[in-house]
């Protein structure tokens, strides 16, 4: 049997820290979208393999110690680790675990979304890799109970399972379905520099943050279709770490805006940067003169997508 699913990227439209735990981590509020930027994975299982974990479903006992499974990763760049290191081999592994599946099972990721690139790249990789497994061996478990396993792999995976706008709180696991953002184009522009998620977490002081987003207002701006409503209320508060490491960052705005978004800002923990547009022409525009600047090679106008 084989399975091609799409994996989509995510935006935060509006990302905001609310206080950091005694555990470590933070609770935020933010509010994600999904791009029509993806990857595409491709499973493969002999279907040997399936009538024999379905067979064995009924006679457990005799099923158990029949075979190990295995797990062949490959990608389309050599810079994606193949091995336990990613998200995907990760969630396929707990997931053969978890259900005591016994397969071999082949998937190849072709990667489009950036890397590192605070647009859920791997999260979303991974959350297919789960539904994956649940779709191949059957298991019948529910949204809910596929995002309960996937948040054990990352605050990220459970919205990627979910793949429609929401807002997101508590480490980011508490999601709530929103409105999500009206037909415009949403240009993204990478810069080539590498940002630590932990790091920026570590290093911002919620304590001093003067301003927050307008969560609520945004909101209310998706359920009425109001574009420009909602560009008005983007704002990222994991700028006040990650631009000032990387003032690339903000040159990457104000271009955008200059060149007609309607805002932009940085998605996630950065570096990524993306500008609401109600024009392709004028995003395509301004993502050419980015690339001509040299100031990102890797430049998409996507659309927003919701499943």
């Amino acid at each position: 049997m084989e399975l091609k699913l799409n994996a989509y990227a995510k935006v935060n439209l509006a990302l905001d820290v609310i206080r950091r735990r005694p555990d470590g981590y933070h609770d935020v509020r933010m509010i994600m979208q999904n791009l029509s930027l993806h990857d595409v994975l491709t499973f493969s299982v002999d279907d040997r393999d399936i009538k024999e974990y379905k067979d064995g479903k009924k006679k457990v006992s005799e099923k158990k110690e029949a075979k190990s499974y295995k797990i062949i990763l490959t990608a389309n760049s050599d810079k994606i680790p193949v091995d336990d290191r990613n998200l995907v081999y990760k969630a396929v592994s707990l997931m053969f675990d978890k259900f005591e599946i016994n397969a071999s099972i082949n998937i190849h990721l072709e990667k489009h979304i950036p890397v590192e690139a605070g647009m859920a790249g791997g999260s979303t990789d991974c959350a297919a890799a789960i539904k994956a497994v649940n779709q191949i061996f059957e298991l019948g478990l529910s949204e809910k109970e596929l995002m309960d396993i996937g948040v054990k792999l990352g605050a990220d995976v459970p919205y990627c399972i979910m793949a429609r706008a929401a807002l997101s709180e508590g480490i980011g696991e508490k999601l709530t379905s929103v409105k999500p953002l009206s037909s415009c184009f949403v240009l993204v522009a990478k810069p080539p520099v590498s940002v630590s998620t932990g790091m920026v977490y570590k290093n911002l002081k919620c304590d001093e943050l003067k301003l927050h987003p307008d969560v609520d207002g945004m909101i209310e701006a998706l359920s009425n279709e109001d574009i420009k409503g909602v560009a008005e209320r983007m704002d990222n508060v994991l700028e006040t770490v990650t631009v000032k490491l990387h003032p690339e960052i903000e040159k990457l705005k104000n271009i955008m805006k200059d060149k007609g978004a309607l805002n932009a800002i940085m998605s996630g923990s950065g570096p990524t940067v993306f500008g609401i547009y109600e024009d392709k022409s004028v995003a395509e525009a301004a993502g050419e003169y980015i690339i001509k600047k040299e100031l990102s090679q890797e430049v998409y106008v996507t659309e927003p997508v919701s499943e």
